[in-house]
């Protein structure tokens, strides 16, 4: 083995180390918040007792959409000609105090783009990420028992560790499938993944109604684990809204309610149609009483707009963070001008005149 290979991690180390040091010492110099700010500074809450700060914040609310790598968000949420330097997390950090990673569901998270998103969002200090786990260990069950399971688990941490030590790990998504139903077996199987994993803020999302059950509220406690509010289509056993509280740490997400296309198996039907739809400000208002019971017995809660084709995420988020705020919200221009109902809660007036007249539904509202 040559000295070059030996020499290797520890320069790989070194680099990420330094790289967090220059992006820590930026942040105490950056103070400048957007409108839309939902609490004060970023404190992440640790997953079990005894391992989060001794006095920390209460009902902290921060509201965002899920992932923010869409090509079909140019000219919605994005500007149809991004300026020299653009980047999709510094733009969304002036809007929101959230985004929950989704790039680490398909694979592990890297540290470096850990460590360059995190320069990226520093302008805005109560910024904090949530990140989903892979999927390697929520929808194969299997690969867990593998002799590669160790390897990968210390795949995954080397990223979300980063973020961690940047102080911008607020939750780590255990995103379950409709599929995973409660069994003996699966109990088994979970419990022994947040034991795995109990050093992070876990927050676990099921989707079949068979844990609707005192026993997994027990579970998620006892482990000091939160549980995941949804909304999604309700078909069959599909599990129903809820705003329950088991850690610190309060998780909501809505997914939309693609009735049409949430179990399609169509070719035909594009994938992103199962997350195409915008919610009423019917449909929101019971969240919003959700969302206000969770923050009542959570330090810290984090709420999730999935729903993300042509960034109707970022419009239902915008008028959550409104409605729960009281108050007007900054609004991305190119988004104002698809959906003129955001008028109602901009805080300036559009730079541009708007083709629609104020207060009236985009040609997707129902959809």
């Amino acid at each position: 083995m040559s000295a070059l290979t030996l020499l290797l991690p520890s320069l790989y180390s070194a680099f990420i180390n330094n790289r967090l040091r220059h992006f820590m010492t930026r942040r105490k110099t950056r103070t400048r918040a957007p409108s839309n700010e939902a609490g004060p500074s970023f404190r992440p809450v640790a997953a079990s007792a005894g391992a989060g700060p001794t006095s920390p914040p209460k009902n902290i609310l921060r509201i965002g959409p899920a992932g923010w790598s869409y090509p079909d968000w140019a000219g919605y949420v994005y500007p149809s000609r991004r300026p020299k330097g653009f980047h999709e997390a510094t733009y969304l950090a002036e809007y929101f105090d959230t985004i929950e990673i989704n790039t680490s569901f398909y694979q592990p998270l890297r540290p470096e783009h850990a460590a360059h998103w995190i320069e990226r969002v520093a302008a805005n200090p109560r910024f904090g990420f949530t990140a989903k786990l892979w999927q390697r260990f929520t929808h194969d069950i299997r690969s867990t028992t593998s002799g590669s399971a160790a390897s990968e688990e210390r795949e995954v941490r080397a990223g979300f560790d980063v973020l961690r030590a940047a102080n911008k790990l607020g939750a780590v998504l255990l995103q379950f499938p409709f599929s995973f139903h409660r069994t003996e077996e699966t109990v088994a199987y979970l419990s022994s993944l947040l034991k795995r994993f109990a050093d992070y803020p876990l927050v676990v999302e099921v989707r079949h109604g068979t844990w609707d059950s005192p026993e997994t509220l027990e579970l998620l406690q006892s482990s000091g684990v939160s549980f995941c509010n949804i909304d999604q289509p309700i078909i069959g056993r599909s599990l129903g809204p809820s705003a329950k509280t088991t850690s610190g740490v309060g998780y909501v997400r809505l997914h939309g309610r693609r009735y049409d296309t949430w179990f399609s198996d169509d070719e035909a039907i594009p994938a992103h149609e199962r997350y195409n739809y915008l919610y009423t400000a019917e449909e929101l208002a019971p969240w919003v009483t959700r969302v206000r019971k969770v923050t009542e017995r959570a330090r810290e809660t984090f709420v999730i707009t999935n729903n993300h084709f042509q960034g109707k995420a970022v419009v239902n988020a915008l008028q959550l963070i409104s409605i729960l705020k009281g108050s007007k919200v900054k609004v991305p221009e190119p988004l104002r001008r698809h959906f003129p109902e955001l008028e109602e809660i901009a805080d300036s007036p559009p730079a541009e005149p708007t083709l629609f007249p104020i207060g009236r539904g985009s040609k997707d509202e129902t959809k």
